[in-house]
């Protein structure tokens, strides 16, 4: 009975100092859970750090985004239109040649020689017509006093007629033989710039193959055909509309740098049933030679420029449950959250329709511990470090553009952790 005491008194004591040992680690853990925590609308940290920036009125221009193929306004491949060895190759390979320019010579001999046969023939037919035209005269005297027949005359008359078809025939195939021997010299038909060379010297060409000499291409002013999709056709044909010419730039390999202003020329008749896209065609002077045929390239076209409208940095553009807003700093210092409406918007600016006016101050980076109320420590972000460059126009409305703030409205926390 006494060890059975002992042992249930042993029990209680370890409760005891087991319930001691839980209720001391419980206490501080209770007091660090009482104090308050870092995070979204913490009030015991002090004044948020933030950048923001101020929202201006301006200018917007309007940009349709597609991406072109480079083609050259015209290619000619120039061939050989008569058969024979060739005598010299004229041109150097990238040589920028005028029309009339010799770019090589094939043997003539033998259309020479059918050209003076030519006119061989043509002097002895005009020769053999002086006489018929002479006894013409002799039987026209005869006649009038009645020394010969009239038919004899009537013939006469008929052979003179015959001799002078002949030599208008031999004239006619004085000019084919002409035209024959020119082609031995072969000249450039338009001025462009000549490619590879595509045979040699000494080789024997013919009219009737497929073998060409060279191949010229314009590349001054050049063309772009690019497409954009059927839906924005209407804003196309809205902005050509009163006939004034659209601006079209054409970007780098960075698709930041233009590169070359054009004009678009032509929008295609009909829409590509399966693409669902529209032809356009513009037209570039291209005087630095950065455009060349057959590559593929970036292009913007402008359809319309928004007069004064509000300007704001897409960064301070935030999107929540209930839709975009941004952060506005107040004169004390406290952000507002102020619902917005976007008109326009790309990577850098955004076009705000409603919500802010010009000259407001809008957060674009420190939203992580920001909540309405909350005081701020404000960087103009014209004073903070420039990030890498970017484009500036705000206001492209391309098909990639639009799928990308389709996604970051379809997802506003991703969009507001890039923003972060």
């Amino acid at each position: 009975m006494a060890l059975r005491r002992r042992s249930i008194a042993t029990a209680i004591i370890a409760l005891a100092l087991v319930g001691g040992a839980a209720f001391i680690w419980w206490q501080p853990a209770r007091q660090t859970q009482q104090q308050p925590r870092f995070g979204r609308g913490a009030s015991d940290d002090g004044p948020v750090p933030v950048i923001a920036a101020l929202t201006k009125s301006a200018d917007v221009p309007v940009y349709l985004d597609g991406v072109g193929t480079i083609k050259a306004l015209n290619t000619v491949t120039v061939l050989p239109q008569v058969d024979g060895k060739l005598l010299s190759v004229n041109y150097t390979e990238g040589q920028d040649v005028t029309p009339g320019f010799v770019l090589a010579k094939i043997d003539p001999v033998t259309y020479q020689a059918a050209y003076d046969q030519a006119v061989a023939k043509k002097a002895l037919d005009e020769a053999t017509l002086a006489n018929a035209q002479l006894d013409l005269e002799r039987y026209t005297k005869l006649v009038a006093g009645n020394s010969i027949p009239r038919q004899q005359l009537d013939t006469q008359k008929m052979t003179v007629a015959q001799q002078q078809a002949q030599v208008n025939l031999d004239q006619a195939q004085i000019d084919n033989a002409k035209a024959i021997l020119d082609y031995t010299t072969v000249v450039a038909p338009i001025a462009g710039r000549t490619g590879i060379r595509l045979v040699d010297q000494g080789n024997f060409v013919r009219a009737a193959g497929s073998s060409a000499i060279v191949v010229i291409t314009q590349l001054q002013p050049i063309t772009v055909l690019f497409t954009l999709p059927q839906q924005q056709l209407g804003d196309v044909n809205r902005a050509s509309a009163d006939g004034g010419k659209l601006t079209v730039d054409a970007f780098g390999p960075d698709n930041k740098t233009i590169i070359a202003s054009g004009e678009l020329k032509v929008v295609d008749n009909q829409v590509d049933p399966s693409t669902g896209t529209i032809k356009l065609k513009a037209e570039f002077p291209n005087r630095d030679m950065q455009l060349w045929p057959g590559g593929f390239i970036n292009v913007r076209l402008l359809i319309n420029t928004l007069k004064q409208v509000i300007v704001a940095p897409t960064a301070a553009v935030q999107r929540g449950p209930n839709g975009t807003f941004v952060y506005v700093v107040q004169p004390d210092s406290k952000v507002a959250v102020r619902p917005v409406t976007v008109s326009q918007q790309d990577e850098v600016q955004s076009v705000i329709a409603k919500g802010v006016a010009a000259g407001e101050r809008l957060v674009t980076t420190g939203f992580a511990r920001l909540a309405a109320g909350s005081a701020v420590t404000v960087t103009d972000a014209e004073a903070a470090p420039a990030p890498d460059a970017q484009p500036t126009e705000p206001r492209r409305r391309g098909g990639g553009r639009r799928n990308r703030e389709q996604r970051s409205e379809a997802s506003p926390g991703a969009a507001q952790s890039a923003r972060r």
